[in-house]
């Protein structure tokens, strides 16, 4: 892979990373600052449903954010872009699509074949 690849992964994993940090620090701000006492017990399951939908999306958030920082820790250690299953290059291709990946196409088919096979 190209200088100016990692690069551009790297900046574009860099602000992934910001925006949902971001958002997570809104979600936490906003759930502080809001009083859960509403006028009513329509109005307080309305404001709980809201708020547990919210979390379930922070933590699914949490967990790209895990594999956002491994991305980068690949891109530091040099070996970003390199599958880990069988150590051939992952395209360019498959790294805009999903830059988080550490699986090239045919590993990753594979893979979900096996899943699917076994459970």
């Amino acid at each position: 892979m190209e200088e100016s690849d990692l690069i551009f992964f790297e900046n574009l994993l860099n602000q992934q990373l910001n925006e949902l940090m971001e958002m997570a620090n809104m979600t936490v701000d906003e759930i502080r600052s809001s009083s859960m006492e509403a006028s009513d017990l329509i109005d307080k399951a309305t404001l709980h449903i809201d708020y547990s939908f919210k979390l379930r999306i922070r933590d699914r958030e949490s967990r790209l954010i895990k594999k956002i920082i491994q991305a980068l820790d690949r891109i530091d250690d040099g070996t970003y872009g390199i599958c880990d299953m069988c150590g051939e290059d992952i395209s360019i291709e498959r790294l805009k699509a999903r830059p988080v990946t550490s699986f090239c196409i045919q590993c990753k088919n594979r893979s979900e074949s096996l899943e699917k096979a076994f459970g």
